[in-house]
C-alpha cells in the first residue's frame, strides 16, 4: 500500500498540485494522557492549537502507544516493535536503540531532507546511539529519560553542553522555529519531542497562576489516587505546550508552508498520574487502555480531509511506514516493518481496503493485546471495549473463543520478539524486565566522527557506598562519596587508541575541597586535584515538591582534569579518591571524554 501512496504523491506532483516533497513536523508530548485535551472532552483546560490539528486534519479515535517513553519513541522511529530493538527500559542504558536499526530520519535524510530534533531523545546518549548517528543533522535537547531543570537548563547542542535561558519548552520551540526558517526552501523533518507534561513540576508562573486554585470538576477514574496539585500543574504545562505548538503552526503560515507540510501530533504514553481520562482504566506504566491510548492528529492541507475521523485501531509503530509513504521516500535498511502504512486511511478514508489487525502493548513482562473490539489484559482477562470501554467486566467466560484467540496471539508475539513466555498466575514474573541495573552493553568511546563521549551518572554504577541522588537514575548525580572505597565505574569500549581530554561536572563544599582523584582505564591513569570548592544551593524551580523520586538539581561546575592515553578495548573506567582531606570527595554528575 505504501507504493500506492507514493504513486499518488507522484501524480499530484506531476499535476502541479504539489511543488515539492512535503516537509514533516512531528510533535510529541511527554506523559500527556488521552484526556488532557479539550478536543477529547476535558472542560477544565483549553488546547485550541492542538485542537486545530484535529479540526484541520485527521483524528484517530483509537491510537495506541507503549506504556512508557523510550519504547514508544523507538517504535515511532523504526516502525518496529521495541522489544526487537534493544529497548527494554527507560534508563541506565536500557533505552538504547540497536545501531543496526534504521530510522525515519535515516530514510528522509538519504532522500535529501534536512533533519533536526529539538527536545527529549531517550533512545541512547552516546555514539552510535546518539541522535546525530540516527539520521539527524542537528540536535538540541537532552538524551536521557527526563531532565531535572526546566528553567535556564543546561542542554546539549550537537554534543556540547550549553546553558539555555528561559523555560525549557519555550527554548526548544525557539530552536525548532529557527530550524524551520533556515530550511524553508528545502524539504525538512523537524522532530519536536517536548519535555512536558513530564515532571518535574516546574512551569512558568503565568500558566501556574491560572490553574493553581482551580476546583477540579472532572476527576480521575481512580479519584482517590489523584494528586490535585499535580493535575493542576499538568494543566498549566498543557497550556504552555499548546501555546508553543501554536507558535510553530503560525510560523508555517507566515512562511507559506502550511500546504507543503505534514504535521503529526501524539503522546508517548498515558498520563503520568491519576487524572481525568473519561473513565478509562490505567495510567502511565500500565498496559490497560488508559495507559496506552493517545491522540493521533495528522494535518496536511489539500491532501488529508479536514475533520476526518479514523475509527480503525493504529499505533506508534505505524508512523514510520506512514510518513515514508506520504513523502514518497524509500525506507532505509531492509528489516521488515511491524507497523502498517496508514496512508490509505488518511487519503481514502472509509473507502480504504483495511484488514483487521492487532496492537500489542508491553512493559516488563506484561503484554496486553488490542483488537478492533476487544482487549486482552496482562492478567489474561478479556474486555469488550465497545460495550465496556472502562474495562470493568471481564467477558472471557462469555466469549471463550475470542479470549483463546488473543491469548494465542500474545504468546506468538512474545516468541516472535524474543520475550519469555507468560508465567502462570502465582508463578512469579518472567525474567528480563526492566530495573535500574546498568545495561551490560558497553558504552563506546572514541569515534572520530563524534569525539565527545559523555558518561553521566545515570549510565554508571555506584560502588562502595556511593549512591545516586535519587532512585530515578535519569538526571541523577552521585552523592555520599564519603570514603576512599566509594567510587563510580562505567563499562566502556574504546574504539580508537588515542589521547583523551578528561572533564568532570562536579559540586563540592569549599570545606571539603582538595581531594586527589584518579581516573583509570586498563593500564592508564590520570590524577588530578579537586582544588576549588563549588557548592551552589539546590535549585528551587518547582510549583510544588517533587514526589516521585526525582533528583533535586544544583548547578555543577565543569573542570578539565587533564589528558589520559586510552588503548582500544573494553573494560571498566573508574574514578577514585586517592587523597580525601575533607568529609566528602564531591558530587559527580558526569565524566566527559574527548578524543584529541
Amino acid at each position: 500500500m505504501r507504493l500506492c501512496a507514493a504513486a499518488l504523491l507522484f501524480l499530484l506532483t506531476a499535476a502541479g498540485l504539489a511543488a515539492r516533497q512535503p516537509n514533516v513536523i512531528v510533535l510529541l508530548a511527554d506523559d500527556a494522557g488521552w484526556g488532557d485535551y479539550s478536543h477529547n472532552g476535558n472542560r477544565q483546560l483549553s488546547t485550541p492549537n492542538i485542537d486545530s490539528l484535529a479540526k484541520d486534519g485527521a483524528r484517530f479515535d483509537r491510537f495506541f502507544v507503549q506504556p512508557v517513553c523510550s519504547p514508544t519513541r523507538a517504535e515511532f522511529l523504526t516502525g518496529r516493535w521495541h522489544r526487537r530493538l534493544g529497548v527494554y527500559g527507560v534508563s541506565t542504558g536500557q533505552e538504547r536503540l540497536n545501531p543496526g536499526e534504521k530510522t525515519v530520519a535515516d530514510a528522509l535524510k538519504a532522500a535529501g531532507y534536512v533533519t533536526g530534533i529539538f527536545g527529549k531523545w531517550h533512545n541512547g546518549s552516546q555514539w552510535p546511539y546518539h541522535p546525530l548517528a540516527r539520521g539527524f543533522d542537528t540536535f538540541t535537547g537532552y538524551t536521557s529519560g527526563h531532565w531535572g531543570e526546566y528553567f535556564d537548563a543546561p542542554l546539549e547542542r550537537n554534543g556540547v553542553m550549553e546553558k539555555s535561558k528561559g523555560y525549557i519548552v519555550d527554548v526548544l520551540t525557539d530552536r525548532a522555529i529557527q530550524f524551520i526558517e533556515r530550511n524553508r526552501e528545502r524539504p525538512f523533518l523537524c522532530y519536536v519531542p517536548f519535555t512536558i507534561p513530564h515532571s518535574p513540576w516546574s512551569v512558568p508562573a503565568k500558566h501556574w497562576d491560572k490553574f493553581k486554585d482551580l476546583a477540579l470538576t472532572q476527576r480521575a477514574t481512580n479519584a482517590a489516587a489523584e494528586i490535585e496539585p499535580q493535575t493542576r500543574c499538568v494543566m498549566a504545562m498543557m497550556e504552555n505546550l499548546d501555546g508553543n505548538i501554536g507558535r510553530i503552526l503560525a510560523k508555517l503560515g507566515e512562511l507559506g508552508l502550511e500546504r507543503d507540510t505534514i504535521v503529526v501530533y501524539f503522546s508517548d504514553n498515558g498520563p503520568n498520574g491519576h487524572r481525568w481520562t473519561d473513565g478509562m482504566k490505567g495510567v502511565k506504566g500500565t498496559t490497560d487502555e488508559g495507559g496506552v491510548r493517545s491522540p493521533l492528529l495528522v494535518r496536511w492541507p489539500g491532501r488529508i480531509e479536514a475533520g476526518a475521523q479514523v475509527d480503525r485501531i493504529a499505533g506508534a509503530v505505524d508512523l514510520c511506514p506512514t510518513l515514508l509513504a506520504l513523502t514518497g521516500v524509500q525506507r532505509a535498511g531492509d528489516r521488515p516493518f511491524d507497523g502498517r502504512d496508514l496512508s490509505p486511511l488518511l487519503l481514502r478514508g472509509k473507502d480504504a481496503d483495511w484488514a483487521p489487525r492487532l496492537i500489542f502493548n508491553t512493559w516488563a513482562d506484561r503484554v496486553s493485546v488490542r483488537s478492533q473490539t476487544h482487549r486482552l489484559d496482562a492478567e489474561g482477562n478479556l474486555f469488550d471495549m465497545v460495550a465496556d470501554p472502562g474495562q470493568t467486566k471481564p467477558v472471557q467466560d462469555a466469549q471463550p473463543a475470542v479470549a483463546a484467540e488473543l491469548r494465542t496471539a500474545a504468546e506468538s508475539w512474545r516468541k516472535d520478539v524474543g520475550m519469555a513466555p507468560a508465567q502462570p498466575k502465582g508463578k512469579g514474573k518472567a525474567k528480563g524486565g526492566p530495573g535500574n541495573a546498568v545495561d551490560p552493553r558497553p558504552i563506546q568511546v572514541g569515534y572520530r566522527e563524534f569525539p565527545i563521549t559523555m558518561l553521566p551518572a545515570r549510565d554508571g554504577t555506584p560502588k562502595g557506598g556511593l549512591e545516586r541522588s535519587s532512585r530515578a537514575p535519569n538526571s541523577s548525580y552521585f552523592v555520599k562519596w564519603t570514603t576512599q572505597e566509594a567510587h563510580p565505574s562505567w563499562n566502556i569500549e574504546v574504539v580508537n587508541d588515542g589521547r583523551y581530554e578528561v572533564w568532570i561536572d562536579y559540586a563540592c563544599p569549599p570545606a571539603d575541597a582538595g581531594s586527589m582523584v584518579e581516573v583509570r582505564f586498563g593500564g592508564s591513569a590520570l590524577r588530578a586535584r579537586i582544588a576549588e570548592g563549588w557548592y551552589p544551593p539546590l535549585l528551587e524551580q518547582d510549583v510544588f515538591p517533587r514526589n516521585n523520586g526525582e533528583s533535586v538539581m544544583r548547578e555543577f561546575k565543569s573542570v578539565r582534569l587533564g589528558d589520559i592515553d586510552l588503548a582500544e578495548g573494553a573494560g571498566e573506567l573508574t574514578i577514585r579518591a586517592v587523597e580525601m582531606p575533607g568529609k566528602t570527595v564531591m558530587e559527580l554528575r558526569r565524566i566527559t571524554l574527548i578524543l584529541k
